[in-house]
């Protein structure tokens, strides 16, 4: 027979990881995944093999489980006062703080072994990556480029999945590595523009709260051509074909139209830009690189 205290803590274990997966937002995964899996395709020059494929899906998630996670509980004090965040679930209560601590410490475990059976470099710099993406969580409390201390996160993503495969350093991965950043600093001053008001009130630093909508709209569009210009620049150094240039023309096209919708005078679309439009960057450029390395 079962022990129901077992059953009981399973239960429960069971839904505190529910919670904690729907509060980390898993399914944002699909803004650095698909820049991770394109790096592998690059890295091994045509299909990546099966264990190193599974490897490096399971360090991205559990790294980026980790790092926002540790977002969440390095900004409860915060988010209890912002009404855009006060239903999080470390603020109401419905997920505890011991949970969530154990989560960050098991993430970051499951990520340093996922690496080490990659390869020595990604062994090494496993640790550095845990670092940066836990220091992002304090940005916002003293400089306003945290939007772009973010997007270093996110942008080390092509790198990893290079050298998950081939531990050599390349141009092309650098250029990359500036695109992504870019790209996701971009966005991300886009969707910090909910919390101007409260960011500015609060002392908080980002470039909305400081520099007002107006600037922050301009300053997104910079980095978005910035985008377009290291992903082309980016395709040059790794000697892609066609296909790639044509999806990184198409994605330049999804991010004026992204830019299109938004204005100082409507923002209502902020969501939709933020996640709809910049998933299908994400994926679209994955596709672009499999299918240029594949033919």
């Amino acid at each position: 027979m079962k022990d129901p205290v077992v059953l009981n803590k399973l239960k429960s274990f069971w839904v505190n990881l529910k919670i904690v997966c729907r509060m980390i937002k898993i399914e944002h995964s699909i803004f650095a995944l698909p820049f991770a899996y394109a790096g592998i395709f690059l890295g091994s020059h045509g299909w990546p093999k099966f264990v190193p494929f599974v490897l490096l899906t399971i360090a991205m998630v559990a790294i980026r489980s980790f790092a926002m996670a540790y977002n969440r509980l390095a900004d409860i004090n915060i988010d209890v006062d912002n009404p855009r965040t006060r239903g999080r679930a470390l603020v109401t209560g419905e997920l505890s703080v011991s949970f969530t601590t154990f989560f960050i410490i098991a993430c970051g475990v499951i990520f340093i072994l996922a690496c080490m059976g990659l390869n020595e470099v990604c062994l090494q710099l496993s640790p550095f990556a845990l670092i940066w993406s836990a220091l992002y969580s304090y940005t916002k409390r003293f400089t306003k480029l945290c939007h772009f201390f973010l997007g270093s996160v996110l942008a080390l993503a092509p790198i990893a999945g290079w050298i998950s495969v081939d531990p050599r350093f390349h141009i092309a991965q650098f250029l990359m590595f500036f695109g992504v950043l870019f790209w996701v600093a971009g966005f991300d001053i886009l969707y910090a523009t909910q919390d101007r008001k409260f960011d500015r009130n609060y002392g908080l630093h980002s470039i909305p709260a400081q520099l007002g909508l107006d600037k922050s709209l301009t300053i997104s569009t910079f980095c978005h051509v910035n985008t377009a210009v290291f992903f082309l620049l980016a395709g040059f150094a790794a000697g892609m074909g066609f296909i790639y240039f044509l999806v990184v023309g198409v994605s330049c096209i999804i991010l004026i139209y992204e830019h299109s919708v938004i204005s100082s005078k409507d923002m209502s679309k902020v969501n939709m830009a933020f996640f709809t439009l910049n998933g299908a960057i994400s994926i679209l450029f994955f596709f672009g690189v499999m299918l240029d390395v594949l033919t």
